[in-house]
């Protein structure tokens, strides 16, 4: 989320509520989150956010497109994909319409289509998503932490597997299916990495940055029970524990620890500087645990939710 909420008289602006975008309005909003971003340091709008712009119509996605005569000044995408939990939605402002109530203007959309039943990022925190928060009514429930280390000179104990456990490389459209059964065990409770289907797998593997060398499984009799799935930021430079999971019944042999040092271990080969990687605040044990690994706080994003 981000934005301000300042009072814009005579707007004349107008909000386009969709299932999918063309192709030509999906190309008008990367724009607009591509500079939002330059100025305020990180993307308003998530990886999943921005590969739900194409592709056509998604279940439970809808995407709103604010406009200012015929001139596209902010976007917000709502997802309502989760059978407990209220609808998810991120927005953003172009950073030269703000502060003519545009950011108040979307928020208000989305609580009306949601029946006020709304969770909103603000990616980085920035005070004018936050205000925007408290004026729209919605409290803060939620802190992603996104954390980092130097990857130069990486000390880390040689990994040791669990017994019988071997680490290999994911392969596209053989290892799908298992990967997507143990990504949703893994990730029971977390709504957005938990629920990832074939399709999402799909998106991700098109990417430019796709690459099954670095995307590690570990299997015990042939089964698969844990994985690290790491990413490469080729523009930033910077190598990212995407993904890491261990089965339910293969926890706590310290294989969580050794596919990270793997992981890790690929990206310094591969000569970046730095390792991020996101985490919940209230993890406290994981968070816990890449501290050790050397990891220290960057940034922070923040969810906010209606009360009812």
């Amino acid at each position: 989320m981000t934005s301000d909420d300042t009072v814009w008289p005579g707007a004349g602006r107008s909000i386009e509520t969709l299932a999918a975008l063309s192709s030509g309005q999906a190309e008008a909003v990367l724009a607009l989150l591509d500079e939002a971003a330059r100025v305020d340091g990180q993307p308003a709008v998530s990886e999943q956010g921005r590969l739900q712009l194409r592709g056509g119509e998604r279940e439970g996605v809808r995407h709103l497109l604010l406009s200012a005569g015929d001139t596209l000044v902010g976007y917000a995408q709502l997802e309502d994909t989760d059978p407990v939990e209220a609808p998810a939605a991120e927005l953003v402002v172009h950073p030269a319409h703000r502060g003519r109530g545009h950011g108040r203007a979307l928020g208000t959309a989305l609580l009306a289509a949601t029946g006020k039943r709304l969770r909103a990022w603000a990616h980085g925190g920035h005070s004018a998503a936050r205000h925007l928060a408290q004026v729209l009514g919605l409290t803060l429930f939620r802190e992603l932490r996104q954390m980092r280390r130097p990857l130069a000179g990486l000390d880390l104990a040689e990994p040791k597997l669990p017994d019988g456990v071997t680490v290999r490389a994911f392969v596209p459209g053989e290892d799908d299916a298992a990967w997507l059964a143990v990504n949703a065990a893994a990730f029971a409770h977390h709504p957005e990495q938990g629920s990832l289907t074939q399709r999402d797998l799909d998106d991700r593997k098109a990417e430019p940055w796709f690459d099954p060398a670095g995307f590690f499984l570990a299997e015990r009799d042939g089964e698969l029970i844990g994985f690290h799935w790491t990413k490469v930021h080729a523009q930033e430079r910077i190598g990212e524990v995407y993904v890491l999971g261990v089965r339910p019944g293969a926890q706590g042999g310290g294989l969580g620890k050794a596919l990270t040092t793997i992981g890790l271990r690929h990206l310094e080969a591969q000569g970046l500087p730095t390792a991020m990687l996101y985490v919940d605040a209230d993890n406290k044990a994981a968070v816990s645990v890449y501290e050790r690994l050397g990891f220290v706080t960057h940034e922070t994003d923040l969810m906010y939710r209606t009360e009812s």
